[in-house]
């Protein structure tokens, strides 16, 4: 049986902590692979590694959206 989320992408920002990571987590659950955007280099770190280790696709990029540039 194919999870919802296969084949698709989801870039999710203030991934790292709280309602994020459960998104990311989520998506990854789902099949997604999970773009985890954070400004915490090691929070979204560890949030791309649980995905992984779960079985699911993820990498970790940090991200400032509030800064236009």
């Amino acid at each position: 049986m194919a999870n919802r989320l296969d084949g698709k992408v989801a870039i999710v920002t203030g991934a790292a902590h709280g309602i994020g990571r459960a998104i990311a987590e989520r998506y990854g659950a789902e099949g997604a692979t999970v773009v985890v955007c954070d400004v915490d280099a090691a929070g979204g770190d560890a949030v791309a590694k649980g995905i992984t280790d779960a079985g699911g696709t993820a990498m970790a990029i940090v991200t400032d959206v509030s800064d236009s540039a």
